[in-house]
């Protein structure tokens, strides 16, 4: 049975995403449209207009051409929406590397995606040089970098003024390339066009997400992130209102800026919704100004949710989506908040969805759990240079199975019950357990490996691995092997020394059984 949204369907115009972003920057004017947190630095709408066509001028002048990949490597700035909005303008397709990438992670990517060029941070070069070259990328661009580091400055093309270009732009062109290992494997490149990326902006709000011209809005989020670019970046500047960036999550400067600047809206990930049920710091700040907590990325315990509302004196809710959905399916109307705390929320408008029996693939009867499957106007297009992957993922009628396991009442209201996927959710980062298994297996002293995500408290989940030793090795030694060769958020928490892997006859890691062995250990 094919359910649909309880909201209205939404319109939304055949435009490129800059143009419907910055339609109003204009009329803005001197408004802030992002402040640095850190350093108060501040850029308006207007300001941010006619950067935006400048770097879309200087990135045209150096023979990029529309279609042509640019990465985009940094921490939330105000600049990132300089960079990323210019290259948009210019017909250009970006592609956003995590924060957190090792050289070689990075490398991979912006090989993967064909990158031409890389937009970055001085502090980032150590790690983004190697990348550029190993990727064979031809030129970085960078903000506050020495002169003499070899890379071009943003200044310099920023002060170029060369003519914005005239760039036929088709709604269905493709306008980002985030990476996401989706409901299992390796990460891959999401397809997303300017037509999935405005239509999630007006499905969000449409969906009662009502961000407007007088909000602020904290940007702790990576823009990196799809939902950190669609819900805070994009959003927000198509309403008008300021956004707070931050370059890195620390709870206190947090708390600091959320008082300074009376910020009203917090949209988190649960582990920030934990700081706010239970870390002492939050007493000691003005939080009064917060008129809602919008939790997403990683599912929400109820309890947590009702905890931190109380405690900060604001609703809290939740939503749902993927990167594969531009991200959002699924949302919390402002004016239900609170209503169901546990419940990912409504289907957003314009959207459908199917629970499935993962057995026999129909139709789950009503009343009974099965898993998600979405169709609507923010799905991608498909995995990048991957037919296969994108066939596992799409059906021919444009259903994309989402890898968890719903239930739904009588109200439209859904709940996240498990999951299919394998992924591990830590802090709201994907760390794809087959990634670290490859990894483990090039080890000279282990013969085989797998990897499950054990529950954490602050984290959500934890990778933790399982080996079989074929020499001399400890576990800290394995831990500590890993940790150099992958980014923070994916290193191994613990690591098990065991007999032998539990396989299928296929050879396919039974994960599922390590868990419950796991949860089994934890109970005991």
């Amino acid at each position: 049975m094919i359910l649909r949204s309880p909201l209205p369907d939404v319109s939304y115009p055949d435009v490129s995403l800059p143009a419907f972003v910055l339609e109003h920057a204009a009329e803005h004017g001197s408004k802030p449209a992002l402040i640095d947190g850190p350093s108060g630095r501040t850029i308006t709408y207007a300001e941010l207009a006619g950067a935006t066509r400048r770097l879309a001028g200087a990135l045209a002048a150096r023979g990029l051409r529309k279609g042509d990949v640019v990465g985009l490597w940094c921490p939330n700035l105000p600049e990132w929406a300089v960079m990323f909005h210019g290259a948009l303008s210019a017909g250009l397709v970006v592609t956003t590397v995590n924060s957190l990438s090792s050289a070689d992670e990075a490398a991979v990517q912006l090989a993967d995606a064909g990158a031409k060029l890389l937009f970055t941070v001085g502090p980032f070069l150590e790690k983004a040089l190697p990348a550029a070259q190993k990727a064979g990328v031809g030129e970085i661009v960078a903000i506050g970098a020495p002169e003499d580091a070899g890379v071009t400055l943003l200044g310099a093309l920023l002060a170029q003024d060369a003519p914005a270009p005239v760039v036929a732009i088709d709604p269905d062109d493709l306008a980002v390339l985030p990476y996401s290992s989706g409901t299992s494997g390796l990460p891959k490149g999401v397809e997303l066009t300017h037509h999935n990326l405005v239509a999630n902006v007006e499905q969000t709000r449409g969906g009662g997400l009502r961000v407007f011209e007088g909000d602020t809005v904290i940007a702790v989020l990576p823009f990196f992130h799809i939902y950190g670019m669609t819900v805070i970046l994009n959003l927000g500047l198509r309403v008008g209102a300021t956004l707070v960036t931050m370059p890195r999550f620390e709870l206190e400067p947090f708390l600091g800026l959320l008082e300074k600047h009376r910020v009203t809206r917090a949209f988190v990930v649960p582990p920030i919704v934990l700081a706010f049920a239970k870390h002492p710091a939050v007493d000691a700040h003005d939080l009064s100004s917060l008129t809602l907590i919008f939790s997403g990325a990683a599912p929400l315990d109820e309890a947590l949710a009702v905890a931190a509302s109380e405690r900060v004196g604001a609703p809290v809710a939740q939503g749902y989506g993927m990167t594969e959905m531009s991200p959002v399916s699924h949302i919390t109307p402002d004016d239900e908040a609170g209503v169901n705390p546990g419940s990912i929320g409504l289907l957003a408008p314009n959207t459908e969805a199917r629970i499935v029996d993962p057995e026999t693939g129909e139709d789950a009867l009503p009343g009974e759990r099965g898993e998600l499957w979405c169709r609507g106007p923010q799905i991608m297009r498909g995995y990048l240079n991957n037919p296969t992957a994108t066939r596992n993922c799409l059906d021919e009628e444009g259903w994309l199975r989402t890898g968890d396991i719903v239930e739904v009442d009588e109200d439209g209201w859904f709940m996240v019950v498990d999951r299919l996927k394998e992924l591990i959710k830590y802090k709201g980062y994907q760390v794809a357990p087959a990634e670290l298994e490859a990894l483990l297996v090039g080890h000279p002293q282990i013969a085989d490996a797998a990897v499950i995500g054990v529950p954490d408290e602050d984290a959500g989940e934890v990778p933790k691995g399982f080996i079989v030793a074929s020499g001399d090795v400890t576990p800290d030694e394995v831990t500590a092997w890993v940790a150099e060769r992958v980014s923070p958020y994916k290193r191994l928490r613990a690591v098990e020394i065991v007999d032998e892997i539990p396989k299928s006859a296929s050879g396919k890691i039974l994960r599922r059984l390590l868990v419950d062995k796991e949860r089994s250990a934890a109970a005991q």
